[in-house]
């Protein structure tokens, strides 16, 4: 019979046993879980890396645009643990490959979409995209886990083990320390969990930003060649509207009137979209100055009232001791009514519109979870309240994209929300739309609070006819030829000596065998490396007081800088007509 001290003591060992042997299980568990846990990561982190470049390059592949895909695939290399990345076209052959030093080349092709690992080494095929069709694939491949992070890795489990047999007589004591290491990894766990949806919402953001700048650079660029065919087109049509006026009025006369002024009406449509893309893509010229929004609301209350109808009621609400803001009043007043127009057609039935302005203070935690990147500070809101039919939030994320719309077919043209958007962003500001199917919709836009002095705004001088024309020399520079031509035909019936030049340096050649010019007229975009502010600068050198006068349909950043145009610049904006050239050349020749 064994005494019972003896049992006892057995019992303990053996408790001490059974205890090691759980701590051998639990640590095999554990160390097991962390090497999936890991490898699962590991897997998911090159997941999501060639999912980003495959939505960054989709617009740059489908124009073949290598430079920007170069762009995007270098940007991977701040990344340590990506080896090899490469983008392949819809036939398979490499685009535009990277390879980490030591690392073996891209692989000339590669198979179908999807990820795997070997030997420590993820590999992600991921498809490029657009509109269902594939356009090519990304391809990225990781480096394999170094041994040194293996062992730091499972240093843990030989920790663990070498305790469990050093802690035989201390089994109370070992059991206390797992319990205490037991909740630090559910603090560890909890923690990664929420760096990992952090993580998730700004790899959305991110994707989101580059995918509504794509389309602004898109956008933008398109918008330039418009504003070019839309000025001879304009300029065309007003010229036989001149002349027409001087014929007999007939029967044929007046029809050949009213298809000149159809013509018109649809130049004048196509450039207020043209107007639109430019807003959406933050390439319109914006005049800002110190303004009071309560008194700009306040003041389109009438219009406001006119464009609702009588079924909607119009509430307006202006908060009291409203900070200024710096903004484009045309612009700010266009924002306000594309909003009030959008408002009055998601209430088919009628309704309540509801305009507020407030002082706001955006704190760091607001501005962080925003897609766009933002100040925190001091902003004025303007907020547009409907009790319309409200939107999902699938369409709330893409209402702001050009030609998105949910009207019916020709009832709207996708590019009032858009250009809203533009306003705001190129204003330094930021807009969110709060929305809910059967609850209405609030917009609201935060504009930066104005801290300047007040500003004067200066008073245009009347002109009537008999100041418009002149006869001073003047030299024009246009690469496009219709349009060189049509301006040319312009300053010519005004009166003025016209001398001309397609690029930067026939322009030089002009300006220094003609001493008489008096005023260059230059288009901002030019070929031939020197751009319309690079030559005004080059000729200002030599001769001062020569006056310029920029035009442009698309800005690129030459006289405008952070949407504003530059001090002192004179610009007249594509598409411009005969009476709005000749008022701009008599104010900038007489100023």
């Amino acid at each position: 019979m064994i005494p019972p001290g003896l049992q006892s003591e057995r019992r303990r060992v053996n408790l001490a046993w059974a205890s090691v042997v759980g701590l051998l299980i639990a640590g095999v568990l554990l160390g097991s879980r962390a090497e999936i846990a890991y490898r699962h990561q590991a897997q998911r982190q090159a997941q999501v890396q060639a999912e980003i470049l495959a939505a960054s390059v989709t617009a740059a592949l489908a124009f073949d645009d290598r430079p920007t895909i170069r762009e995007y695939v270098d940007a991977l290399r701040v990344n340590p643990q990506v080896a090899i990345a490469a983008v392949y076209d819809a036939a398979g052959d490499p685009v535009v490959t990277y390879a980490r030093n030591g690392s073996h080349a891209a692989p000339p092709r590669i198979g179908p979409p999807g990820s795997r690992t070997t030997q420590g080494v993820v590999r992600v095929t991921t498809p490029v995209t657009e509109h269902e069709v594939q356009l090519g694939k990304v391809y990225v491949e990781t480096l394999p886990e170094p041994l040194s992070s293996v062992l730091a890795r499972h240093s843990g489990l030989g920790l663990l083990l070498v305790m469990a047999f050093l802690l035989l007589g201390l089994i109370t004591r070992a059991a206390a320390q797992l319990q205490r290491r037991a909740e630090q990894l559910a603090d560890a766990n909890a923690r990664l969990q929420v760096e990992m949806a952090e993580r998730e919402r700004a790899e959305e953001a991110l994707r989101q930003s580059q995918k509504m700048e794509s389309l602004g650079q898109l956008t933008g660029g398109v918008a330039h060649d418009f504003n070019n065919l839309l000025t001879v087109i304009m300029g065309g049509l007003e010229t036989i509207g001149r002349h027409l006026a001087k014929l007999p009025s007939n029967a044929e006369n007046a029809r050949l009137h009213r298809a000149r002024d159809m013509a018109m009406y649809g130049a004048e449509r196509a450039a207020t979209l043209t107007a639109r893309l430019l807003a959406f893509s933050r390439r319109q010229p914006l005049q800002p100055q110190a303004i009071d929004p309560n008194r700009l609301v306040n003041g389109m209350s009438e219009l406001l009232q006119r464009t609702l109808g009588e079924t909607v009621t119009l509430q307006i609400v202006l908060g009291a001791g409203l900070w200024r803001t710096h903004a484009d009043p045309g612009q700010l007043e266009n924002a306000v009514l594309n909003l009030a127009v959008n408002a009055r057609d998601a209430m088919e039935g009628g309704g309540r519109l509801t305009i507020e302005t407030a002082n706001a203070s955006l704190d760091s935690g607001y501005v962080e979870q925003l897609p766009e990147t933002l100040a925190a500070g001091q902003y004025v809101l303007i907020a547009v309240t409907d009790t319309g039919s409200g939107m999902d939030e699938e369409t709330v994320t893409r209402a702001f994209e050009p030609f998105f719309t949910t009207k019916d077919v020709g009832k709207g043209t996708g590019l009032g929300l858009s250009q809203v958007y533009g306003f705001v962003r190129q204003s330094g500001g930021v807009v969110r739309i709060y929305s809910e199917p059967g609850q209405g919709t609030t917009v609201k836009i935060y504009l930066p609070r104005f801290l300047g002095a007040e500003q004067e705004i200066a008073t245009p001088r009347a002109l009537d006819a008999s100041t418009l024309l002149g006869d001073e020399v003047v030299l024009l520079v246009e690469d496009h030829d219709e349009l060189r031509a049509y301006s040319s035909g312009i300053l010519r019936e005004l009166g003025y000596q016209v001398h001309e030049a397609a690029d930067g340096a026939s322009a030089l050649e002009v300006m220094a065998n003609i001493p008489d010019i008096v005023l260059l007229f230059t288009d901002v975009v030019l070929p031939g490396g020197m751009n319309g502010r690079q030559l005004a600068d080059k000729v200002r050198e030599a001769r001062p007081e020569l006056k310029v006068l920029f035009t442009t349909g698309y800005t690129r950043n030459a006289i405008v800088h952070n949407g504003t145009l530059d001090p002192g610049v004179e610009l007249i904006t594509k598409p411009f007509s005969f009476d709005d050239l000749a008022v701009k050349l008599r104010h900038v020749l007489d100023a």
